[in-house]
């Protein structure tokens, strides 16, 4: 099962969309300073994912994750997380 993933840096508060196949050995990965793009931002906190029986479903949805609307998708899915209520 793919799953795509929200991670959000503890650091900055920036987030990052991804997709894989091992959700926690990538997030160890991305925590470990392995992934070159958020290794400037860690410790990252997983906030959101979502699991997908086919791969090209899950990187389709990986793609609308990274888009205005995707953005837009996640602030609302996780209205509650951002404003501490």
């Amino acid at each position: 099962m793919q799953c795509v993933y929200v991670l959000c840096s503890q650091k900055d508060g920036k987030r990052y969309i991804g997709c894989t196949n091992d959700l926690r050995r990538r997030l160890s990965d991305h925590n470990d300073g392995l992934v070159e793009s958020t290794k400037q931002r860690i410790p990252l906190k997983l906030i959101y994912y979502e699991g997908c029986l086919n791969p090209r479903d899950a990187f389709h949805r990986e793609k609308y994750l990274k888009s205005t609307y995707g953005h837009r998708y996640i602030r609302n899915r996780l209205r509650y997380y951002f404003t501490g209520q």
